[in-house]
């Protein structure tokens, strides 16, 4: 792949992130208050629905566990600890712990996908990390065991689902929408009873409520999540890893227009930090190789 080539596969998949940064305003602004699951299991259940309906396709053979795996670190436990990790910590907390993410990927890269470390990778990792800090981070933010870890926990869930999904790739002959709706749809399933169990349901909803869950279904899941996986299909491991820094980043610019929340000094230093980790995660000696092909699947699993 081009360089060009690479700059603009980037720049479609950080779209992706980008959007998801705008689940906080949305949540704050249109969702009902005190239920993270149920939005987390409506933003994915109803999207993967849609994709499985249209597209027609189920798993076969050896992709319904990879399937399920996928759809369970990609979507449904990377959302319940994610929220988790909101409800015991700040939000600026939050975002630093989940940043270790492309530090994870780094080093599940090097085990599993054979990827070589390099400093400038490394180096990228600690600018990016540095960024966030500066970002998000609020003075006097106070710190909770079990929000520091439900963090560890999200981001390894993100970091596996990315390098188990550049492993495996995609199945011969399957769409990226029916790819996509498998996950969002074993996700959403996953919420399901954590869900009931755990929050009860609104006794009403706003036509704002209303807009607002479709807006996380509909662009922050069905439309985010194949840009995102389109991009994981293109783009080396670690390099797609780095794209999600562009959801604090956006985050902030949205409260600052939105929310009237301050962007002063420390944060466009931080800013700037964010999109340099980005451009270092993307420089490579030579030019990325072209995507293996999908392993064929056995013949048993096709009969």
């Amino acid at each position: 792949m081009s360089n060009q080539r690479l700059a603009a596969t980037s720049a479609v998949t950080a779209l992706a992130p980008a959007v998801w940064g705008s689940t906080y305003l949305i949540t704050t602004e249109f969702l009902p208050p005190d239920r993270p699951l149920l939005a987390s299991t409506l933003r994915a259940l109803p999207a993967g629905l849609i994709l499985l309906a249209a597209t027609r396709v189920l798993p076969r053979g050896i992709w319904w566990w990879r399937a399920l795996v996928l759809g369970v670190l990609n979507i449904g436990a990377f959302f319940y600890f994610l929220f988790l990790a909101a409800y015991h910590l700040p939000g600026g907390v939050a975002a630093l712990v989940m940043s270790i993410q492309p530090m994870i990927v780094l080093l599940l890269g090097s085990a599993v996908l054979r990827d070589k470390v390099r400093p400038v990778q490394i180096a990228a990792c600690l600018l990016g990390a540095a960024g966030v800090a500066l970002l998000v981070l609020e003075p006097h933010a106070g710190l909770d065991t079990v929000g520091v870890l439900a963090g560890v926990l999200g981001a390894a869930c993100m970091a596996s689902g990315i390098v188990l999904t550049k492993r495996w790739g995609r199945p011969e002959g399957v769409t990226l929408l029916a790819f996509t709706g498998w996950q969002l749809t074993v996700g959403g399933l996953v919420l399901v009873p954590i869900t009931l169990a755990t929050e009860p349901l609104p006794t009403h909803l706003t036509w704002g409520n209303i807009g607002g869950f479709a807006y996380l279904s509909l662009i922050g899941a069905m439309v985010a999540y194949v840009l995102w996986f389109r991009g994981l299909s293109r783009l080396p491991a670690l390099a797609a890893s780095f794209l999600s820094f562009a959801s604090p980043l956006c985050a902030t610019v949205l409260g600052y227009l939105f929310l009237d929340q301050s962007l002063g000094l420390l944060q466009i230093l931080g800013a700037a930090a964010v999109v340099g980790s980005v451009v270092l995660a993307q420089r490579r000696g030579t030019p990325a190789p072209e995507p293996a092909p999908a392993e064929p699947e056995p013949a048993a699993s096709r009969a």
